[in-house]
């Protein structure tokens, strides 16, 4: 009798031998000649913040961080205390890096400027601290969200340097904290995963190339929210109710889009009559997920129809409609 063919593993799962963060960014680093280590440098650092946090996050009550600050942030929303504690966290564990020219937090009015092109100053990151914090009383898994420009030394000002268009990114990701903390990256050569191993406090690679499926038919929206909606919303959300479409919707971004990500679907946040614009900030949010989101084989687009990463952003806090998620479901919203 002929021995039983082996069984492959799950497209995407690692098989080969274990590969750490750190290790992974440098053997992209070697794609380029002329690279100097400072971008792996860089990489390091967030993953160092992304440990101080999510260990913050797993003693949120234990530590007494819930709650609020008793002020508002630059976005008119109440600040909490682990969102201070994020933020601090990753100002102080960035700044030390001497490749950093601006770092721009979704929690500031401005961005800072540690260092100049002519000082060595070749990048500047942009990040979200803590998104989806307002959750953290209910143990719902939140993230930080980060993406990594280069620097124009030619450019004065530190709002003028970082309003660049998407496709200028050269790298993106986010950290989920969930039920473990994953760690997922592009630096426009694929998506990748890695997942925190506690017992030796590396992030350790768990999936390579990771891609969407073209289609699934679930979406991703806060429907309460849907007598807001465009018109072209709400014949969507009716269509998808008699084709058989699930819901999911954690109200957690970095989590909502973590599932869509690996399961397919699409994830929407339209404009609606109290926010015209959307809710979502195109640089700290939009643009860092769009670039995952593509690189995946996924699409990325604003409510009327426009590729997400070529906006040219006009102010540093500015908000965007979204649809993202598989190629042809987010087509069926556009269609709609």
């Amino acid at each position: 009798m002929a021995d039983p063919a082996p069984k492959q593993a799950p497209r995407g799962v690692v098989t080969d031998n274990l590969v750490s963060l750190q290790s992974f960014i440098l053997e992209e680093e070697a794609r380029y000649p002329r690279a100097t280590g400072e971008f792996s440098w860089i990489v390091s650092a967030i993953s160092l913040a992304a440990k101080i946090i999510a260990h913050k996050v797993r003693h949120v009550r234990l530590q007494n961080v819930l709650g609020d600050d008793g002020v508002t942030n630059v976005q008119g929303e109440e600040q909490l205390h682990m969102d201070a504690i994020a933020n601090e966290v990753i100002m102080r564990v960035l700044g030390g890096r001497s490749s950093i020219a601006v770092l721009g937090s979704e929690e500031d009015e401005e961005p800072t400027i540690l260092r100049r092109g002519h000082e060595g100053g070749r990048y500047c990151v942009l990040f979200d601290p803590l998104d989806g914090s307002s959750n953290l009383d209910t143990a719902v898994g939140v993230g930080t969200i980060f993406t990594i420009l280069r620097n124009d030394p030619h450019i004065p000002g530190a709002v003028e340097t970082v309003c660049q268009p998407g496709h200028q990114q050269v790298a993106a990701g986010y950290v989920l904290y969930g039920s473990s903390t994953v760690f997922v990256i592009t630096t426009g050569h694929g998506v990748h995963m890695f997942e925190l191993d506690a017992a030796v406090g590396s992030f350790m690679l768990v999936k390579r190339d990771l891609q969407m499926p073209a289609r699934k038919k679930i979406y991703s929206v806060n429907e309460a929210n849907a007598d807001g909606f465009p018109e072209q919303f709400r014949r969507y959300l009716k269509w998808a109710h008699a084709e058989g479409y699930t819901s999911r919707y954690i109200g957690s971004m970095v989590a909502d889009i973590h599932r869509t990500l690996v399961n397919g679907g699409v994830f929407l946040y339209p404009p609606t009559k109290k926010h015209p614009d959307g809710k979502l900030r195109l640089l700290y949010e939009a643009n860092p997920m769009s670039f995952l989101v593509e690189q995946a084989g996924g699409t990325s687009v604003t409510a009327d129809g426009r590729r997400t990463m070529d906006l040219q952003p006009g102010k540093l806090h500015e908000r965007v409609p979204l649809v993202l998620g598989s190629r042809d479901e987010v087509d069926a919203v556009m269609r709609a």
